[in-house]
């Protein structure tokens, strides 16, 4: 399917030679000249939700670029709907940060029928001819880098590993599967729960984990929020030896690395998918201008050894 490209020609490259713009408060819109009109539809509060949508307005600012936000709190049915109302707003195209993979399909549909581009961030589409581009993170191969963490320390003994998922259906999905794929033979997963990105629900999860299974050696958290409230609870429970790994690179996070609370996590930088969404949307919006249709976010395993190897997490 061709990509609907709404744009006039040349606007975009007015855009990012510098147009100014002021910054009209969040859940609003930011810009001044109306040359370049995005959408930028959240999927949740979470504190990587947070930082992408910072980046985004951040970038979109020093571009000249207008930004609607609208924020879909894990639920796909609000997603859909805050494409409609982006829609009806006349965006130029939209930047979604799916709750649901399943979802795309209708989004994709829906802001074709009117003939608005869409520019994911995180996860792409099977078919990504239907799509303006993506900053796709491989977050099969982030869950995989934590389980290569695990076989290499475990060194060919048995254990057991328990993980806290994200929200069933989200990107949290791919990172599970990546990481139970690339255990080795003689991890054995014994406990496999939804957290929902909610510290609150991951501690109550993890404190029914370590009940059931109190000869734990170690742990997968789908962020670093979580994990936090998963370690409060095997310490709580006299389980300080379980060995946590998890996913962001935040400070806090970096810094619980640094004293052994984590054993290792990934770095996935918000900030950098919203600065690349941003700018690869404008670009591709101009028929003049030249940007990759997919582009790859670099992921880092961080442990002791590397702190310094992370990527900045938020804008400050």
């Amino acid at each position: 399917m061709p990509i609907p490209v709404r744009l006039r020609r040349g606007a975009a490259a007015a855009v990012i030679l510098g147009a100014t713009l002021a910054l009209t408060g969040c859940g609003t819109e930011s810009g001044s000249d109306g040359s370049v009109t995005l959408g930028f539809v959240n999927g949740d509060t979470s504190e990587f939700a947070m930082c992408l949508q910072k980046a985004v307005e951040t970038t979109a600012k020093a571009a000249g670029v207008r930004v609607h936000l609208a924020n879909s709190q894990q639920d796909p049915g609000k997603e859909l709907s805050n494409i409609e109302d982006m829609i009806s707003r006349d965006v130029d195209a939209l930047i979604v940060q799916t709750v649901n993979v399943d979802a795309l399909e209708g989004d994709i549909a829906k802001a074709g029928s009117a003939n608005v581009p869409i520019f994911l961030t995180s996860v792409a589409t099977d078919d990504v001819s239907g799509i303006l581009g993506a900053a796709v993170v491989d977050l099969r191969r982030l869950g995989a880098l934590d389980a290569g963490w695990i076989a290499k320390d475990a060194g060919g003994k048995q254990v057991k590993v328990g993980i806290v998922a994200g929200a069933p259906g989200a990107a949290s999905d791919l990172m599970v599967a990546g990481f139970t794929d690339a255990l080795p033979a003689h991890a054995k997963v014994v406990a496999n729960q939804p957290g929902m990105f909610n510290p609150v629900v991951a501690q109550g999860v993890a404190e029914n984990m370590i009940q059931a299974h109190p000869d734990l050696d170690y742990a997968f958290v789908a962020n670093e929020e979580m994990a936090f409230a998963v370690r409060k609870a095997f310490d709580a429970a006299g389980a300080e030896d379980v060995r946590i790994v998890t996913e962001n690179g935040t400070d806090k996070g970096l810094a619980a690395v640094k004293d052994g609370r984590f054993s290792a996590t990934v770095a996935n930088s918000p900030q950098v998918i919203g600065e690349t969404a941003v700018t690869n949307a404008v670009a591709r919006l101009d028929d003049t201008a030249k940007a990759d249709r997919i582009t790859r976010i670099p992921l880092t395993l961080i442990t002791k050894e590397n702190p310094d190897e992370a990527p900045q997490y938020c804008a400050r």
